[in-house]
């Protein structure tokens, strides 16, 4: 079972802070930890957005794809 360095549920945050804490507590991790976002629909435009301003420093994993919830482990890489 994988650690979590960190667990963002979005749902939590207004619209203009999800995206900001996400990227924050990225950066936060250190090399080889993962965090877990828990969100209530498909986060592919997060992944996206991880792919322009972090490209080749990170992984994604959906460990589970809805229908009301979705979790994806987002790694940093070493």
């Amino acid at each position: 079972m994988r650690e979590f360095a960190a667990v963002i549920v979005a749902p939590d945050y207004p619209p203009r802070e999800k995206h900001p804490v996400i990227f924050g507590a990225f950066d936060a991790l250190k090399p080889g930890e993962f965090m877990k976002v828990v969100n209530d629909h498909d986060p592919r435009p997060l992944q996206y957005q991880f792919m322009i301003e972090r490209k080749d420093q990170f992984s994604w994993e959906y460990l589970e794809e809805g229908p009301e919830t979705w979790r994806v482990a987002i790694g940093k890489n070493k």
